[in-house]
């Protein structure tokens, strides 16, 4: 994974007016557990017009799914809990050459309530001007038990410790 193609991507995002949240492994690290990360995970406000407009967005730095899928098809809801239904899909994967080394994995929903989680969301930097939303360390928590994976008990054991000594010192979750 690379810093820039992250900033690259919101920067993108950010003039293309895409609301989004960032998950997964990057948003372990912006709350403070540090560890490898090979991709960005993204929650889309899964309304057609801001699908279409993240896809022409990452279109113009090179990313395409790497299944035959367009934004018109991933924008429409029916189409997407088909793909979740038949296929058991939980992320669509983008890939591009130009950013090879940091692929784009984006849920195929909203595995909570995009406005409220956006308001609870945590706001960084990742570059000099450049602003993106995290999804918070309860929401992070509640996804990683769903996946369930060895990685991601071990997210959740040391985002709870920071969970708690936030709450201990009377900071911000």
């Amino acid at each position: 994974m690379r810093v820039a193609s992250v900033e690259a991507i919101a920067r993108a995002f950010d003039k293309a007016g895409v609301r989004y949240l960032i998950a997964g492994g990057l948003a372990v690290n912006a709350h403070g557990y540090l560890r490898l990360t090979f991709d960005v995970d993204l929650v889309l406000r899964l309304e057609p017009a801001n699908v279409k407009a993240a896809f022409r967005a990452l279109g113009r730095l090179g990313y395409r799914p790497t299944v035959p899928v367009t934004a018109a098809q991933f924008a429409d809801a029916r189409q997407r809990g088909e793909w979740i239904e038949q296929k058991h899909m939980q992320v669509l994967n983008f890939h591009s050459e130009r950013h090879r080394e940091t692929s784009v994995d984006v849920f195929v929903t909203e595995p909570f309530d995009f406005e409220n989680e956006y308001r609870a969301s945590l706001s960084g930097e990742v570059a000099t001007g450049v602003r993106v939303r995290f999804v918070s360390i309860p929401t992070l928590i509640a996804m990683k038990e769903l996946a369930g994976r060895p990685r991601d008990r071990d997210d959740i054991e040391h985002l709870r410790m920071i969970l708690d000594d936030r709450r201990k010192h009377g900071r911000r979750k």
